[in-house]
């Protein structure tokens, strides 16, 4: 009798997989729209679903180590060993071809800054805060000093889903870093507990009245009655697509998101390409200066890196004037959270290393470069760029993809189509499910902690007590077998020299809670 049931259920599943098959065979030879379905009825799908999972398929099975873009396997490795607490080192040696030009060396002292002198600032060994106070050298109300050297960089409530931003400010509050909120503007999920630099892109979401003009008594309101807003940073333009306003996909604007910006359900977001409110240096600084004095809070730029003239003008107003942005972040051709035309991802702005170097020349030859703290992105959220960073003239730090790689994005290369695998850059509710907040929170937690360790580890290798100290002629780089420079030869200049009193101090200060007090 068994045996008669189970046949009859193979019958009935032959039939219905030929019945299924036939239709799909006819369907495909008379559509006109893909000339492989025609051709190839039924198995001519195998293509497209191939296509669709290719990134993965490359990424696990056929490229290399060190081959996949834009992180390569081993760097991916790094990320999610590091944010799970796991073992983050490597076997065997290096396997980096060390006379390739560009290969860049630390060099470590004779005598290391002896790791048993490092001093925990809130119990934490890991915490590394900024050198610099944003906002006291123009003499900010409420001035403000980074505990974290290392922070989220701008990302959207809209390209990321609530529960990766929740993820990302609940690690950035156990971490002890800031979170960028991107141009969305603030949403509640920014607001769980880290501080905050509320990002103003050309949109000026949720800074905007009723008719969507920009209002600076809306940011006033929203920074006095948000504690966790630190800073406010005028997006001028960004790596991925510099020149191009912000675009979130129809598929991503759902009605929360679309109360949050004051804009349709369900219709592409397309920001504008440039500002309404100002068009020129001065009227940029005017910007600055109206927001700093309405919120009492620092303000700063974003911008990635193109013509210099711009640079020149901004350097000689400021000293002219003693006015302007408090910090300025530089972002590299490299970055890229967001959708992007093909030809802005890859061939407009300069990548960090060149972009950063021209302007940073230009605010230090000014004789103001120490007035600003400076921050740098794009594909820098690893310990040896960042040192390098460093040893360039940046502050601190800003990552983006390497904080979604730590709550578990997998680089699918879907972050615009809406259909993020992983649930961290889509507002599908399926997807999203799958973040655990609490975990993923304390994974990205775990990942800044042993960053900054690593990067406090080099910096104590070359002989120093903080990253910051780091300079030109600590690192070389190769251009061939027995051609090596250091960064100063390459630069053409040494950054500027910070005082530190000691970790000691840094940690007195995070201790008390001052970290609005005045340097």
């Amino acid at each position: 009798m068994l045996e008669l049931v189970v046949n009859h259920w193979l019958f009935a599943a032959i039939i219905t997989f030929v019945v299924v098959g036939v239709i799909i065979a006819l369907y495909d030879v008379t559509q006109k729209k893909h000339t492989i379905l025609h051709n190839f009825p039924v198995v001519g799908h195998l293509r497209y679903f191939l296509e669709t999972i290719g990134p993965e398929l490359r990424q696990y099975w056929v490229a290399n180590d060190k081959e996949e873009m834009p992180f390569n396997r081993d760097e991916r490795s790094w990320i999610y060993a590091s944010a799970k607490g796991a073992n983050n080192t490597f076997g065997f040696g290096s396997s980096e071809q060390m006379y390739g030009a560009g290969y860049p060396i630390v060099k470590h002292a004779a005598f290391p800054f002896p790791e048993s002198h490092a001093v925990p600032i809130n119990g934490d060994p890991t915490a590394v805060p900024c050198l610099k106070v944003i906002g006291a050298a123009h003499g900010r109300r409420r001035p403000y000093r980074p505990a974290s050297i290392i922070n989220i960089s701008a990302m959207s409530f809209g390209s990321l889903g609530e529960r990766a931003i929740s993820a990302l400010n609940l690690g950035a509050k156990q971490a002890g870093c800031y979170h960028n909120t991107g141009e969305g503007g603030v949403s509640p999920f920014h607001c769980l507990g880290a501080d905050i630099i509320w990002q103003i892109g050309t949109g000026y979401f949720g800074a905007r009245d009723a008719d969507g003009t920009f209002s600076v008594s809306e940011i006033a309101r929203k920074a006095s009655e948000n504690e966790n807003i630190r800073a406010i940073e005028i997006k001028l333009s960004q790596g991925a697509k510099p020149g191009k306003g912000g675009i979130l996909p129809g598929a991503k604007v759902t009605p929360q998101i679309a109360k949050i910006r004051g804009i349709p359900v369900g219709q592409d977001c397309i920001s504008p390409n440039a500002h309404s409110e100002f068009d020129t240096v001065d009227e940029l600084i005017d910007f600055i200066e109206s927001i700093a004095d309405k919120t009492g809070l620092p303000v700063g730029i974003k911008s990635a890196v193109g013509k210099i003239d711009f640079w020149h003008e901004l350097a000689a107003q400021m000293k002219a004037r003693g006015k302007g942005p408090d910090f300025i972040s530089i972002d590299g051709g490299e970055g890229g959270t967001g959708a992007a035309p093909l030809t802005f991802a890859d061939h407009v702005s300069l990548p960090f290393k060149i972009g950063f170097e021209r302007v940073y020349r230009i605010f230090l030859e000014a004789e103001i470069s120490k007035r600003i703290v400076w921050i740098g992105s794009g594909k820098l959220g690893f310990p040896d760029r960042t040192l390098i960073a460093f040893a360039m003239g940046v502050d601190m730090i800003q990552v983006a993809r390497e904080a979604m790689l730590a709550i578990g994005c997998i680089q699918a290369l879907k972050c615009h189509t809406g259909h993020c695998p992983t649930g961290v850059a889509t507002q599908n509710k399926w997807l999203q499910a799958g973040i655990n907040v609490e975990d993923k929170a304390k994974r990205f937690a775990t990942y800044i902690k042993a960053y900054r360790k690593e990067v406090l580890s080099l910096a104590h290798a070359a002989g120093y007590e903080h990253p910051g100290q780091v300079k030109g002629n600590d690192i070389e780089f190769s251009s061939g077998i027995n051609k090596f420079s250091t960064l100063t030869e390459m630069l053409g200049y040494e950054c500027d020299v910070i005082e530190l009193g000691g970790m000691a101090s840094l940690a007195e200060d995070q201790n008390a809670g001052l970290s609005d007090m005045q340097a």
